[in-house]
């Protein structure tokens, strides 16, 4: 699939709760010595297939989670979910970061990684098989899931897309 359908939401309308997936503390430094800043890396969720992930710096601990929790609510997609689970097979790859989502029956779970986790559950998603390859940076693990969860599509998008009913998208 060459084009990404990436339906943006707006925050007003929707209650979000946010997850720290990644805190690092980071030094710069300076002629006096060093200078210790913290970076955040958050995110945001209805659990119901809208999700998002931003990054926060600052020198406090809470300012960054909070500016994370900012950003991540300016950069939120909708996420097809059906019947709990994702409706198809997606590679996600951001940089080094290379995700593996697979649909999973009722009853599974949630199998992923800890940054992946977050992500998958923030949508939504109560059953998946996911497998991070590659880079185990959580940024790069975080960008990776959203863009395979920006990337699926549900039958109806399919058919509509097609200009065929869904019968035939099925059954070819």
């Amino acid at each position: 699939m060459s084009t990404i359908n990436i339906k943006r939401v707006k925050t007003s309308e929707i209650e979000l709760k946010d997850r720290l997936v990644s805190i690092q503390r980071v030094a710069k430094v300076t002629k006096g010595g060093r200078t210790f800043s913290f970076s955040a890396i958050v995110v945001v969720g209805d659990e119901n297939g809208v999700v998002g992930y931003g990054l926060g710096k600052a020198k406090e601990v809470t300012e960054a989670i909070a500016k994370g929790i900012d950003d991540a609510k300016k950069n939120l997609v909708k996420v097809p979910i059906i019947n709990g689970t994702v409706p198809h097979e997606q590679i996600g790859k951001f940089s080094g970061g290379f995700v593996f989502i697979k649909p999973a029956a009722n009853g599974t779970g949630v199998i992923a990684g800890g940054a992946m986790r977050a992500v998958l559950e923030s949508a939504g998603v109560h059953n998946v098989l996911a497998k991070s390859k590659g880079s185990s940076n959580p940024h790069n693990v975080v960008k990776a899931t959203v863009s395979a969860l920006a990337q699926l599509r549900d039958a109806h998008t399919v058919a509509q897309h097609r200009g065929v009913n869904l019968g035939k998208v099925f059954n070819g």
